[in-house]
């Protein structure tokens, strides 16, 4: 532990410098050389007021005020009056600020993947003999016939040259449910292929396919955020004002230029520059406890002052699988039914077919073996069961079976048919369902202070539609593609935004909105790495979380800033009124000091008024706050 404190103090040589002065400086003051201690500490002091200057130069004429320009003023009158040692802290204080807002940054993050992780790197090519070569994915050109093994993300965008074909595109388009693709339909890049091999043909390079572009976009966005205003810098300017004002006012009216510098003595920016910092620190550190990482303190202030929640709904709003939510029988019970489907099911590599067989023995039935199972891709499956040919699939497929049509099902759920011995038996209904959390998580975002919640999502209107009245959603944006969501959260009326999204093709959202949350726990790398939010653990109630703590944190900053600058002030009125001299005033902010850490410190804890929230959403606070956490419902 001691190796790591030193190794990070080596990024932070500024800190290390003044704390190798303090130790000369001292060293020097016991062997009896006050007068090189203090020009020692004076000469140091005096070249971080210069490296300051400059930033401040730079700041000015980028047309920005901020901290620096209140450090600057702290140290040079300091070192002018000769309490070198009261700059010295100040030197400390300014370079030690970075330095935990750093290590709070440092300290909520895990190792969060790449956003190029999940992207294709190599492609199958096959060649006019029918041989496979594995080629780098950016040597595949327009034309070339390429073959994608189940389970495989497809390379570039192409076009199917297999019969068939059954991918998930949640990734890209937000649809939860597998889709069925047919000879000669366009294929995206970063589609997950289905359980059987297929061929495609490639319509485009690497870089102009669909993958890549989402990439760009994230890039776009990230590069168009406008920089933000530090929590300091916004009370640095007019403090710095009014103690100048305060010093050379007690300078004329006494006549003593001594008074000058005792004033300008206890109007170190101190509360300025730790407050926020160690407020940060907390805030992001208790963020982390309960499975929500904050990357910057920066997002902790927006996080607070969140208007608009937008959401996408695959995988984020609903659990983003298949499951069954309705079992219709036509001369069959549905237990019955349940069962055969399952039966022959259990044989089918279809996404659909596993979350059948999950049903039927999540309910407790036992599923018996079937013979004779043929998989037909994109269509179903048959077999045998108990003397029964049992046929389960899409509409099309039964209708072959059967000789029946199908109307589609309300509500964008998903039927897969069956019939046994060629008559029709009836139909599983599929859905992507409602997550239990999500109303009352839209609820405590409402009481939050957030005023409109927003559905954004690729999926059709009539879905999108259903699950917006479930969740209590206010605004609901459909079938979008990713730069639409990008324009919908710029032109939001009640700003700031935050987005929050799961899949590839949230990425370009997430990093363009004020505040992007990520559901990392089973979200895309691209939604992580573009985030400046992650969610390590499967349960949206932890975003309403999120805006609490971020608004309790800045609560907590707000509160010591005004605690220690009005200790400061006050101050700062006694050495005006000539009753506070220079070395009792240096002292005295030292305690100013110590009581704007502690009281910034409450903001590793809950405030009563969080706890009463988080106990009305049903959430245990306590086990909810341990490390890798899972959702905690009472």
């Amino acid at each position: 532990m001691v190796w790591n404190f030193l190794t990070g103090l080596r990024q932070y040589p500024v800190v290390v410098a003044t704390l190798i002065v303090a130790l000369i400086g001292g060293a020097l003051e016991v062997a009896g050389q006050p007068t090189a201690a203090r020009w020692a500490i004076s000469a140091f002091d005096l070249v971080i007021a210069l490296m300051q200057a400059r930033g401040m130069v730079d700041d000015l004429r980028a047309g920005t005020y901020g901290i620096d320009l209140l450090a600057v003023t702290a140290i040079g009158s300091t070192v002018a009056v000769g309490e070198y040692w009261a700059a010295l802290v100040v030197c400390l204080m300014l370079s030690g600020g970075e330095a935990l807002e750093d290590y709070a940054s440092s300290r909520a993050k895990r190792e969060l993947t790449g956003l190029l992780e999940n992207a294709p790197s190599t492609a199958h090519r096959l060649g006019p003999d029918g041989q496979l070569t594995d080629v780098p994915v950016e040597d595949v050109v327009v034309g070339d016939r390429l073959f994608v093994r189940p389970f495989e993300v497809v390379p570039v965008d192409c076009v199917l040259i297999s019969e068939a074909a059954t991918l998930d595109e949640s990734s890209l388009t937000g649809e939860s449910l597998p889709v069925d693709r047919r000879r000669g339909q366009e294929v995206l890049s970063g589609a997950l292929n289905g359980g059987e091999a297929i061929e495609v043909r490639a319509t485009a390079t690497a870089a102009e396919s669909q993958y890549q572009r989402i990439v760009e976009l994230v890039r776009e966005a990230q590069d168009s955020k406008a920089p933000f205003v530090r929590l300091a810098d916004r009370v640095a300017v007019p403090f710095t004002i009014g103690a100048l004002a305060l010093a050379v006012g007690a300078w004329i009216v006494s006549g003593d230029p001594t008074r000058m510098a005792e004033v300008l003595v206890v109007a170190t920016p101190c509360p300025l520059i730790i407050a926020a910092p160690v407020a940060f620190m907390g805030g992001m550190s208790r963020s982390a406890r309960g499975g929500i990482i904050v990357k910057s303190s920066a997002t902790i202030e927006q996080l607070a002052a969140v208007r608009t929640a937008a959401f996408d709904k695959t995988g984020t709003l609903t659990y983003g699988e298949p499951r069954v939510t309705d079992i219709h029988g036509e001369g069959a019970r549905t237990d019955e039914l349940l069962t055969v489907a399952a039966a022959v099911e259990q044989y089918s590599s279809h996404p659909l077919a596993e979350a059948i067989v999950d049903h039927a023995r999540d309910v407790g039935h036992d599923v018996p073996a079937a013979r004779e199972v043929t998989e037909i891709p994109a269509n179903g499956v048959r077999g045998t069961v108990g003397g029964r040919v049992v046929a389960v699939g899409s509409a099309r497929f039964i209708q072959r079976e059967t000789g029946r049509e199908f109307l589609p099902l309300p509500h964008g759920a998903t039927a897969v048919h069956v019939a046994v011995d060629q008559r029709y038996a009836g139909y599983l209904a599929l859905a992507d369902e409602l997550r239990v959390e999500t109303p009352a998580t839209m609820a405590a975002l409402h009481r939050a202070g957030v005023r409109t919640t927003m559905m954004l999502t690729g999926d059709g209107e009539p879905v999108a539609r259903h699950i917006a009245g479930q969740a209590g959603i206010d605004d609901v944006r459909a079938e979008l593609l990713p730069e639409d969501k990008v324009e919908a959260v710029r032109a939001a009326e009640q700003q700031p935004v935050m987005m929050v999204g799961d899949g590839v093709n949230d990425a370009p959202v997430l990093a363009v909105a004020d505040v992007g949350v990520a559901m990392g726990a089973r979200g895309s790398s691209a939604a992580s790495e573009s985030a400046d939010v992650v969610i390590t653990v499967d349960d949206l109630a932890r975003v309403a979380r999120a805006v609490h703590i971020g608004k309790r944190t800045m609560r907590v900053a707000w509160q010591a800033i005004g605690i220690g600058l009005a200790m400061s002030v006050g101050l700062m009125i006694v050495a005006a009124a000539g009753m506070l001299p220079a070395i009792v005033g240096a002292w005295l902010q030292e305690v100013v000091d110590l009581a704007t850490i502690l009281w910034a410190l409450l903001a590793m804890r809950p405030s009563r008024a969080e706890r009463a929230e988080v106990s009305q959403m049903g959430i245990d606070l306590a086990a909810s706050e341990q490390p890798h956490a899972e959702p905690v419902l009472n």
